[in-house]
């Protein structure tokens, strides 16, 4: 089952909160802030109602005014306070949520950086950005906000029944009969509650998924005229969404008004044996103005409470989902002692790095992938010297990617050893390696920005100068030539206003001027026309020398200079020799060639 499918199902659960704590540390002074602050404005909200039985019973009852000034003065001082509360509450929040928000977007993020290449394999865009993005902003605002007023409500609650039975046993009781009720509405309604909504969230997920699916392949969906189809399967996932979210809604509907009925039926039970007492002079009037304004304030902080209790049990959806996301496990990883020595890719360790010949060597290896049943080499193995050029051939989907995968490490054998320089690269760091790796891809990436900046990605400290001689070693400097801003051009989200071909040189340029040991052009010039292939290959022919490379080609005439070529077919390696050699044996590579010489000859011919 791919991570995209994976069902959280679990009930509350106080482990899944724990995981928070990291996050939430570097604010625990804000937070105290907060909450006192909180405590202080439901301080006043009980104390406000005492102020009118006060005033009921001393001026209005009386007919007396003295001394009203001064309880004005004192009234408006506690409004002011209270003002000032709720201003200084106001401010830290947003300064929690916001803050909080960014720490889990940068601790995501990081940790993507970490993940193996297969993770991605099976991993949708559209769920990582939903976790990113609107699972961590929901738990940040529901923490900053939501948390604190539901303490705000609990403080206040508890604070009036402690007034109320100061002023009335008897009442107060008839009240807090309420509490147990709302307790068991909450716990009957807490599974369904939160069940619906962790599939919200999933439905969320596609339909992010969906639209990143939908715009990244416009202009393929526009060539093949699929938009109805894209429509449809768009239409059933926001319905499972619409179904999902509906029944949801019905249970918070259903449990906030069953609240809403219990709190004011108390209300009204208060105010008919409230009025009673005052009738039969039990009890003052301006004890029972204190009491109803209490009954009545209580109903809101109660229904809040509630809704927050929906909301919070709801939030453990989210809560997992990017914990989840925090908690996966690279399957490449280094081993303690190599990260004391050689440092993790955020904090290396270059002064204990060992130079890169470029000798690798493939001992006893066997693989299969993380999702595989069968071997895809078995006890392979291949010595190839520092400098040496391996051309992988065979057909789209043959497997010609593992080689490469597995020396640079992008996986490891199931079993064997694959050594670099003659050491196990388990026993070295993984930047250490990937430092010294070109990559061009067929389907080149470049990052938003300007061609300057995308070339320098090879190595960040390169000056202007290093990068243009890097660009004109593969001709990249006609791409920026062609600019308006030269190299100082923006290329686009993804690179989008270039051309394949465009894109693939400045891939290229990016890979040379990290100058490394060893080179993996993967296809590099599948994609380029007959007269920029021409001009990568001579600045190839170059750049190789005195390098170890893999080269990944369709085109066979691309390698025949290779020191060695593989002929991979369904996953394993068939024949291996040099292009006369393989010629010779009139094998599997033997047909490749002759059938891609043919087909080169006909659109020749045409």
């Amino acid at each position: 089952m791919g991570y995209d499918e994976q069902e959280y199902t679990k009930s509350f659960e106080w482990s899944s909160w724990k995981k928070l704590f990291p996050f939430l540390k570097p604010y625990r002074k804000l937070i105290l802030a907060v909450l006192a602050l909180n405590l202080v404005c439901a301080c006043i909200d009980i104390a406000l109602p005492l102020f009118q039985r006060y005033a009921i019973d001393e001026f209005i009852e009386t007919g007396d005014a003295a001394g009203l000034p001064w309880f004005a003065a004192a009234y408006a001082g506690v409004i002011v306070l209270q003002t000032l509360a709720v201003i200084l509450f106001t401010r830290r929040s947003m300064r929690i949520e916001m803050s909080l928000g960014r720490d889990m977007k940068r601790a995501c993020f990081v940790h993507l950086q970490t993940l193996s290449l297969s993770y991605y394999n099976v991993t949708p865009v559209g769920y990582l950005l939903s976790r990113i993005m609107s699972d961590t902003n929901r738990i940040a605002g529901m923490i900053a906000w939501n948390m604190v007023d539901i303490l705000w409500a609990i403080f206040y609650v508890l604070g009036v029944f402690i007034a109320m039975f100061f002023l009335n046993p008897g009442l107060a009781a008839t009240v807090i009969l309420i509490v147990p009720v709302i307790s068991l509405l909450t716990g009957w309604f807490q599974e369904r509650i939160l069940r619906w909504n962790r599939r919200v969230r999933k439905m969320n997920s596609r339909i992010t998924s969906a639209y990143n699916e939908g715009i990244m392949g416009a202009r393929t969906s526009k060539t093949l005229v699929i938009e109805e189809q894209n429509c449809r399967e768009f239409e059933s996932v926001t319905q499972d969404m619409r179904v999902s979210s509906v029944k949801a809604a019905r249970l918070s509907a259903v449990y906030i008004p069953l609240v809403m009925f219990f709190s004011s039926l108390t209300t009204a039970i208060v105010l008919a044996r409230g009025g009673s007492l005052v009738l039969s002079d039990l009890l003052l009037i301006g004890t029972l103005s204190a009491f109803t304004s209490y009954a009545v304030g209580i109903f809101e902080p109660i229904q809040q409470i509630a809704r927050n209790i929906a909301d919070i049990l709801s939030l453990q959806a989210n809560i997992e989902r990017v914990m989840g996301l925090l908690d996966e496990k690279p399957l490449i990883t280094d081993t303690p002692e190599v990260i004391e020595r050689y440092g993790t890719a955020f904090e290396a360790r270059r002064e204990n790095w060992e130079p890169i010949r470029g000798e690798i060597e493939f001992r006893d290896v066997s693989f299969r992938y993380p999702d595989g049943n069968e071997d895809v080499l078995s006890h392979f193995n291949l010595k190839i010297p520092a400098g040496s050029t391996i051309a992988i051939v065979g057909e789209t989907g043959a497997g010609k990617s593992t080689l490469v995968n597995l020396a640079c490490r992008f996986f490891e054998p199931t079993a064997g050893q694959v050594l670099i320089d003659g050491k196990d690269y388990r026993e070295r760091s993984q930047l250490w390696l990937h430092s010294s790796i070109g990559y061009v891809l067929q389907s080149p990436h470049l990052f938003s920005g300007t061609v300057m900046e995308n070339i320098r990605y090879g190595r960040l400290d390169a000056t202007d100068e290093e990068v243009i001689a890097a660009a004109k070693a593969v001709s990249a400097d006609q791409v920026a030539a062609k600019l308006e801003n030269g190299y100082e051009s923006n290329v686009g989200e993804g690179g989008d206003r270039l051309s394949t071909g465009e894109k693939q040189l400045i891939s290229f340029a990016r890979a040379v001027l990290a100058n490394p040991r060893i080179f993996v052009l993967d296809e590099a010039t599948s994609s380029i026309d007959t007269q920029t292939e021409q001009l990568i290959q001579k600045a190839t022919e170059l750049l190789l020398r005195g390098r170890t490379s893999f080269l990944i080609a369709h085109r066979l005439s691309t390698i025949r200079r290779a020191d060695l070529i593989l002929v991979v077919r369904d996953g394993t390696i068939v024949e291996s020799g040099t292009h006369e050699e393989l010629l010779r044996k009139k094998g599997y590579y033997r047909d490749l060639y002759l059938q891609q010489f043919t087909h080169d000859a006909c659109e020749s011919g045409a």
